[in-house]
């Protein structure tokens, strides 16, 4: 089997499309007429929905009613802070008068948003009970119709596996979108791939393989990734990561002789002047020296 249909097999995602969706007012929140402006036009993520905003948002979903896997969109109100003990900067999101989060502290510090007044925003929810409440939110920030990252059909990564799956999906977006632009940077991406996969895409499924114990299967990737890294390196220094990953296996399986090997293998292809100090040459002292 090629290393493209076993690698479609072994670790599989899908992409989340941008669609928007009609922002409604609510009519128990009137707009400030202070004269403030959002300077965001973005989708922002909301932060301590898991953290110190859990239980405001584990309300919030049992109120709606949503169930294992849920979503919510509605109006939410942007109100400062100034009283927060870790940032009198802050801005929190309330949803029905009840703090569900705030705004990252890059977004709130520089936010027109006078002390006592509010602004009202559209908010989107997304929740998973798995053991305990995992959950994901995000305030629209600019103008009309909110362009959401996620929609309920196409959730954000909650779960690890999830989010696994999120990043090595990205990864071959990037990867396909390069092919296709063609150039320069298209050929650079070329020179990474082995059996028509790139050795970025190998990162996740090489760690997932790890956790399984499926180390055998995780090494034959180090190599393909290996591999690709030196096409994609020519005469510089390959990235080090997947000789690192495959020296470390080797270890695990006891194989000394396999773990120098791959070591050397690494410094051979390395310009002389990025050799020394390197992480690889560390380890292959030590080894040689036991």
């Amino acid at each position: 089997m090629r290393l493209g249909s076993w690698l479609r097999e072994a670790i599989a995602g899908k992409p989340s499309p941008r669609q928007g969706t009609p922002e409604q007012e609510a009519p128990d929140q009137p707009k400030v007429t202070l004269g403030v402006t959002l300077q965001f036009h973005e989708c922002l993520e909301v932060a301590g929905t898991s953290t110190f905003a859990k239980d405001g948002v584990a309300a919030l979903a049992d109120r709606k009613g949503l169930g294992e896997r849920g979503y919510f969109e509605g109006p939410a109100r942007l109100q400062r802070e100034p009283e927060n003990p870790v940032d009198p900067r802050a801005v929190a999101v309330l949803v029905e008068g009840q703090k569900v989060g705030c705004l990252p502290s890059y977004a709130a510090k520089d936010l027109p948003l006078p002390a006592g007044a509010g602004e009202p925003v559209r908010y989107q929810l997304h929740v998973l009970r798995d053991q305990k409440l995992l959950a994901k939110a995000y305030v629209w920030l600019g103008a009309g119709d909110p362009e959401w990252a996620h929609t309920k059909e196409n959730p954000p990564a909650l779960t690890s596996r999830e989010r696994i799956n999120s990043s090595h999906t990205e990864k071959s977006a990037m990867v396909r979108e390069a092919l296709q632009g063609g150039g320069e940077r298209a050929q650079q991406f070329k020179r990474g791939m082995v059996d028509g996969v790139h050795y970025l895409e190998l990162i996740e499924p090489i760690k997932q393989l790890k956790r399984e114990g499926r180390l055998e299967e995780a090494l034959v990737l180090c190599y393909k990734a290996i591999e690709g890294a030196e096409g994609d390196a020519g005469r510089g220094m390959p990235a080090p990561a997947y000789t690192e990953q495959a020296a470390i296996i080797h270890r695990k399986l006891s194989q000394k002789e396999e773990e120098i090997a791959v070591l050397r293998r690494w410094l051979a292809r390395c310009p002389k002047a990025q050799r020394a100090g390197s992480s690889i040459a560390e380890r292959l002292s030590k080894l040689e020296a036991k």
